[in-house]
C-alpha cells in the first residue's frame, strides 16, 4: 500500500496531532520490525499512517 494521500487531503483534525501520531506508531513499527525484516509486507510509515486514518490505533497526544 502507498501512503493514503486522500485520507491526508480530507482530514478535517488537527494536522500536528495526526503526523505525530502517524510518526509515532511508524516508530513503535520499526522497533518491532528491527530484528525481523519479515514481518511487515509494507513500509512502516505507509503502515502507521493507514492504521491512524483508519482508526486501526486509537491515539491522544499527552500534554
Amino acid at each position: 500500500m502507498v501512503f493514503p494521500l486522500q485520507s491526508l487531503i480530507e482530514y478535517k483534525g488537527n494536522m500536528y496531532e495526526i503526523t505525530s501520531a502517524a510518526s509515532r506508531r511508524a516508530y513503535q513499527l520499526s522497533k518491532l520490525n528491527e530484528g525481523d525484516t519479515d514481518i511487515l509486507d509494507e513500509k512502516v510509515v505507509s503502515l502507521a499512517a493507514r492504521q491512524v486514518f483508519t482508526g486501526e490505533v486509537e491515539f491522544r497526544l499527552e500534554s
